[in-house]
């Protein structure tokens, strides 16, 4: 018998794809169906239950996963997303979280590769665990640890760092109430004579100098990390423990001096 993904793993594959923020559009969902020839039963509901009932509904038919299996790889070609790369990343790390269970995982090229699934959920959770323990004798920031997740690291600690220096954004924008995103964001609200968010009393030649300072490291934290796709090489860069440990901790800095920003 053909392998079949389980009910749970429909739903998690489904979810992965049709997340609200980072997903699939409703319309791209509509094309890929149609394209693949696969019934789409309820269009008007919500984006995953309806690939979630699409999914069930073929596979059910076919009694394989194989429809499934091409949807994942067309929806995940990596040509789709050139104008957006960074939407590529995050898709893919959202849908690794769910294939883990099946053991699978989509590479930067947008091939299905077959992983250990034993290993790989067991592995995650004994990393997010250790990393926890070691940023947490270091004393990080608290905005740090909650990226140390099991199922941010089901591939490797990359995405962990990932996720982080998105939180730098989003702190910047809260404490700014500005909407932009990297690099234009730290200059509307680091830089300048008169920045938004000063972390000093910016009266003296160093205090400007170390405000200055402090825009560039934010930048350099955003170029290496927000930005992947833009970086095919830091993509197959296999992080270990002890370089998501540094970074972390850069990243903890960033997180108190902004917290005291006036």
């Amino acid at each position: 018998m053909e392998r079949r993904f389980s009910q749970s793993e429909i739903e998690a594959i489904a979810a992965a794809l049709g997340d609200t923020s980072e997903g699939l559009t409703g319309s791209e969902i509509g094309h890929l169906l149609a394209s693949l020839k696969m019934n789409d039963p309820e269009p008007g509901i919500t984006k995953w239950k309806r690939l979630h009932n699409a999914f069930v509904e073929r596979q059910n038919h076919s009694q394989n996963r194989r429809a499934i299996m091409e949807f994942i790889r067309q929806a995940m070609r990596p040509e789709r997303y050139v104008k957006c790369p960074e939407r590529f990343e995050s898709m893919r790390a959202n849908l690794n979280r769910a294939l883990a269970f099946s053991g699978l995982a989509v590479s930067v090229d947008g091939r299905i590769n077959a992983v250990d699934r034993a290993s790989t959920i067991s592995e995650a959770q004994r990393r997010a665990d250790e990393l926890r323990a070691e940023l947490k004798t270091r004393g990080v920031h608290p905005d740090v640890l909650r990226f140390c997740k099991a199922e941010l690291l089901a591939d490797d600690y990359f995405h962990a760092v990932l996720e982080s220096a998105k939180g730098i954004a989003e702190k910047l924008r809260s404490k700014s109430g500005m909407s932009d995103d990297g690099a234009k964001l730290v200059d509307l609200t680091l830089c300048g004579s008169t920045p938004l968010l000063a972390i000093n009393d910016l009266i003296t030649e160093s205090q400007r100098s170390e405000q200055s300072g402090f825009a560039n490291l934010v930048k350099g934290v955003f170029g290496m990390f927000r930005n992947p796709t833009a970086h095919e090489a830091r993509i197959r860069w296999s992080m270990n423990k002890e370089d998501a440990e540094d970074i972390l901790s850069i990243v903890s800095l960033i997180h108190r001096r902004l917290d005291s920003a006036r």
